[in-house]
């Protein structure tokens, strides 16, 4: 039975939406894409700046390295990388141009101190407002919401760009109508020429990025680690593939990856283990890409209340996801896909973010063994039920409890997360 027109047509947008291409961590990027925006509309090189960011932010871009400057790592060097060398029409992939010349001169202003950095107290988790001077001419740029939504904007006290009530691609009230019913039979009957594209792009970016993690020096090697230890076992193969792309993308690797709410790591557990699988299983590509629908559209699903930025694991869900696009792949039922849901989440859910960093290759790692866990218990019949811990009646309420606890209810935890790391 095919699916409501309006329906599938606002779930290929979501994929549209959600599977974009970025280099680096996404949090340094936004910080170097406002400053590159900025850079553009102050229209000369700025001799001072200043940025105010939002904690989570801060514990995103502390300890993970800013691609395209030979190692240079935080707020500093993401801004200055952005306003030296960065092109703001590339968007998340701001830095892909930066010469070596430009690393010299970030060098050069990050000995000078040209760049200070305040707190920023919101209520938005992603926010970011880059100010520059030159001479008597100033600038502010506000990012806000999503990595790429460009707020208010001022030169000279006169403002250029007004902030929009819900930024592209956050309209939580569309993304509420996203359920895992509906998501199954999307990837049922979707055409996939309309969504092709995104999804090719999405198996060769990542894989790449994968492929550099496994064979090359990057961080703590939690793939290349998973595969000399582990076996070869397509689960072992799955679970490494997906910590090599975080050790690489963590470390400083250039290569652009394809995100999943707004985040590279997420972008390549929800992929990478289906691309696996996909091969061992020996599946048509078709099936492939409807199995990548699943696993993309199930992560965006869960991460639809618990926001972009959180004190909650994203890896949690994407890994989730990814394996109940596998399951989907071999042929479960949806009651067993939601049980394999609602098995993971109550098992790992309470993973924190302590920001990006290398040690983020081996929550992918513990989130993907936690989902197939999961999905194991489900093709026996077997899982956990309504009354035990943060588990509902259903599939839905549990993704909506989760939302809850890792939206409001982890505000805290993720101040003294923040606290914790800034020395406080």
């Amino acid at each position: 039975m095919s699916m409501d027109a309006n329906k599938n047509a606002l779930y290929t947008k979501f994929l549209h939406e959600e599977l974009l291409p970025a280099m680096g961590c996404t949090e340094p990027i936004a910080i170097a894409f406002g400053a590159a925006y900025a850079r553009k509309v102050l229209g000369k090189p700025a001799e001072r700046y200043e940025v105010e960011c939002s904690g989570n932010i801060i514990k995103n871009v502390m300890a993970v390295t800013v691609p395209q400057t030979n190692g240079l790592k935080g707020i500093e060097a993401a801004v200055l990388a952005g306003a030296i060398g960065g092109d703001a029409d590339r968007q998340l992939e701001v830095l892909t141009a930066v010469t070596d010349a430009d690393i010299e001169e970030i060098k050069k202003a990050l000995a000078a101190k040209v760049v200070t950095v305040k707190p920023l107290d919101s209520e938005h988790t992603l926010h970011i407002i880059v100010h520059m001077w030159a001479g008597a001419d100033s600038v502010s740029v506000e990012i806000i919401d999503t990595h790429n939504n460009v707020g208010n904007v001022y030169k000279n006290g006169q403002q250029l760009h007004e902030r929009a009530e819900v930024p592209t691609g956050d309209n939580l009230e569309e993304r509420r109508q996203l359920n895992v019913a509906d998501i199954l039979q999307y990837a049922d009957t979707v055409n996939l020429a309309d969504v092709q594209d995104v999804l090719e792009r999405q198996i060769a970016y990542n894989t790449a990025i994968s492929q550099e993690g496994l064979t090359g020096k990057w961080g703590a090697a939690v793939g290349k680690t998973l595969l000399e230890n582990c076996g070869n076992s397509v689960r072992i193969r799955a679970k490494a593939a997906a910590a090599a792309g975080s050790d690489a993308r963590m470390n400083g690797c250039a290569l652009p990856v394809v995100i999943n709410s707004g985040s590279g790591n997420q972008g390549m557990t929800v992929s990478l283990p289906v691309v696996e699988y996909a091969k061992e299983l020996g599946v048509s590509h078709e099936k492939l890409l409807r199995s990548l629908c699943v696993a993309n559209l199930v992560a965006v699903h869960q991460k639809t209340d618990i926001g972009r930025l959180s004190a909650f694991c994203g890896a949690v869900s994407a890994a989730t996801g990814a394996v109940a696009g596998i399951a989907y792949m071999e042929g479960a039922s949806y009651d067993v896909i939601a049980q394999t849901i609602v098995n993971s989440i109550a098992n790992v859910g309470g993973m924190v973010c302590d920001g990006a960093k290398s040690s983020c290759a081996a929550k992918i790692a513990s989130s993907l063994e936690s989902a197939f866990l999961g999905y194991e218990l489900a093709k026996e019949g077997r899982g956990f039920v309504n009354g035990e811990g943060i588990v509902k009646a259903d599939v839905e309420a549990t993704i909506a409890s989760v939302g809850r606890m890792a939206s409001a209810g982890m505000r805290g935890t993720d101040r003294e997360i923040l606290d914790i790391m800034v020395g406080c």
